[in-house]
């Protein structure tokens, strides 16, 4: 079948390369894609949050499967405009409707229904400008550090987490007015969770579900997990402390009780959801939904999948995954991004890239274009990442780093700590 991915990032280059893969895949369009992108189909300078164009485009390149890579189209709707119109229902999305996207888009909603699920999460309260005070007060009754999550979408950033009550206060002030735009037009305050990060993955058609591999990423852009959150510096799958007795806990606890709550409020979800989790003392918490593949997190997950993921994906839009099983490489993929200087805040755009010996390593494109001359330029904060799978992790960080160290730009930065603390985990038993 024709397939078209809708994406730009690391995610979607990722996603693209695994597709390619599969017989079921005729030929495979990205959207708007990437200089990476470009190796595994055709990219295509479309809009992906003009649906008309979408949706055009699909009919005229028989298109049968649209493939969701970001939030933004899904919160905005595009499952539901491609479900509305006659002429474009036939074509597969996986992809969540809207109401169902409003997991990621809106912090409140997601844990209104965790409250009704009762799936496990932190004590907040949701607050807007009109309510200033009433949030101060709350904070009042938590213990350091302070959590503030802008309640909608800010591509990864809109989270904040302050060591003292003053500074807390203070920022909540400042993202009520405005320093995430309308994301932070309201602000949830969340319990502080006291443990370690996990990323879990689960495929479902709005019934079944598969869950697929989990992922440890890196968030703050400097070593020893300090400094400004990014969009992500590195991932790690699968990960040492998720043994079979908590992956069976966040099943149980998790997994079936949010995939229960779509189908019994007849939320129409057929798609991804990552679930953002902290384990506290060997229980899992919620920290928060994505509808879609984590990034950087794709880039370790799906080099794992050895299933057909353009059959799953067929499935999963058909209703049909209790009957898929899911292959996957026992191995250890490592994934080590590499950023623009400068990066989460003010950067360059426009250098040449130096992409050094290729050593069978994957490299992601996440931010990369070609000029007119064909020369590989930087175009993102988030430029390139290198991927590695060996049957240790020590063995994937050694290869990960080698290749991403031989890749040169001027101002490339990286963190040299990727996958330490699970090391030192392992360690120490």
């Amino acid at each position: 079948m024709n397939i078209l991915l809708l994406g730009s990032g690391g995610r979607e280059h990722a996603m693209a390369h695994k597709i390619a893969q599969s017989a079921q895949c005729s030929h495979l369009y990205i959207a708007p894609g990437n200089a990476g992108t470009a190796a595994e189909g055709e990219n295509v300078a479309l809009d992906m949050m003009d649906f008309g164009a979408v949706g055009e485009f699909a009919l005229h390149h028989h298109v049968e499967m649209v493939v969701v890579g970001p939030e933004a189209p899904l919160v905005a709707g595009i499952a539901d405009h491609f479900a509305a119109i006659p002429a474009l229902k036939h074509i597969m999305v996986i992809g969540p409707s809207k109401q169902g996207a409003m997991l990621e888009g809106s912090k409140d909603y997601a844990k209104a229904f965790m409250q009704r699920h009762k799936i496990p999460t932190a004590r907040y309260q949701t607050f807007t400008i009109g309510t200033l005070s009433d949030g101060e007060r709350f904070l009042d009754t938590l213990k350091a550090p302070y959590v503030l999550k802008a309640d909608g979408l800010a591509a990864g950033k809109g989270v904040l987490i302050e060591p003292d009550l003053v500074t807390a206060k203070a920022h909540l002030r400042e993202m009520l007015g405005g320093k995430f735009g309308d994301a932070s037009a309201s602000v949830v305050i969340e319990e502080y969770l006291d443990g370690i990060e996990l990323s879990v993955f689960v495929l479902t058609d709005g019934s079944h579900y598969l869950l697929l591999p989990e992922a440890k990423d890196y968030k703050r852009i400097g070593e020893g997990d300090t400094g400004l959150n990014t969009g992500g510096m590195g991932s790690i799958s699968p990960v040492p402390f998720a043994d079979k007795a908590f992956m069976r806990k966040v099943e149980e606890r998790i997994v079936k009780p949010t995939v229960r709550g779509l189908r019994d409020e007849k939320i129409d979800y057929c798609g991804f959801i990552f679930i953002g989790l902290m384990n506290c003392g060997g229980d899992p918490y919620v920290i928060e939904y994505n509808v879609r593949m984590g990034d950087p997190e794709t880039e370790s997950v799906f080099p794992r999948i050895k299933s057909d993921m353009v059959h799953l994906f067929e499935q999963t839009a058909r209703g049909n995954l209790d009957g898929c099983t899911l292959e996957v490489d026992s191995r250890t993929a490592a994934c080590v991004m590499m950023v623009a200087g400068g990066y989460p805040e003010t950067y360059r755009k426009g250098d040449p890239i130096d992409l050094g010996r290729d050593d069978g390593t994957l490299v992601f494109h996440c931010g990369t274009k070609r000029d007119t001359e064909g020369r590989l330029l930087t175009a993102g904060g988030r430029v390139l990442c290198a991927t590695a799978l060996a049957s240790t992790l020590p063995e994937a960080l050694l290869k990960s780093y080698n290749r991403s160290q031989s890749i040169v730009w001027e101002g490339k930065y990286q963190r040299r700590d990727i996958g330490q603390d699970l090391l030192r985990m392992m360690q120490q038993g």
